[in-house]
């Protein structure tokens, strides 16, 4: 994929609401994912097949950058059950449901998200301690992100 078409799509990405673009050419295959303010993209190679070994469309793929996936978090991942925007508090300037070092148990709410217009509490799904925070409060969710580790 050429270099100049990779930036333009990086670009709108970033400047518009899409989360993630997926583009598979002959060349190769390109996952744009907005991960918080900038997008992170994976790049992946396709098989040549009886291509000459300096060929112009093989250069820019293997030119990409590629951020190594995060490496995974230790204890139990409390992932969304919605897509919607992630409140850890039920109001402005309420005490938050839960916080970095609290003590939770099964059922008990630790945030809401918003989906349509109606508040959904989201209940921790296992006991422990929360040891991390993985969403900014106000932003938005996917189905399966995950929310909480606890441990």
């Amino acid at each position: 994929m050429d270099l100049r078409k990779l930036k333009t799509l990086i670009d709108l990405v970033s400047e518009s609401n899409v989360s993630e673009l997926e583009i598979t050419e002959a060349d190769g295959k390109v996952r744009i994912v907005k991960a918080g303010a900038a997008p992170v993209v994976y790049a992946t190679p396709m098989p040549q097949q009886q291509q000459a070994p300096a060929a112009p469309l093989a250069a820019p793929v293997a030119a990409v950058a590629v951020e190594a996936t995060p490496a995974e978090e230790t204890g139990h991942v409390c992932k969304s059950p919605m897509v919607g925007t992630f409140y850890r508090s039920a109001s402005p300037g309420v005490k938050a449901f839960a916080e970095v070092g609290d003590q939770v148990k099964a059922g008990e709410p630790v945030c809401i998200i918003e989906a349509m217009k109606i508040m959904n509490e989201i209940e921790a799904d296992q006991d422990g301690t929360i040891t991390k925070i993985l969403v900014e409060n106000g932003k938005p969710v996917e189905y399966g992100q995950p929310l909480f580790i606890i441990e």
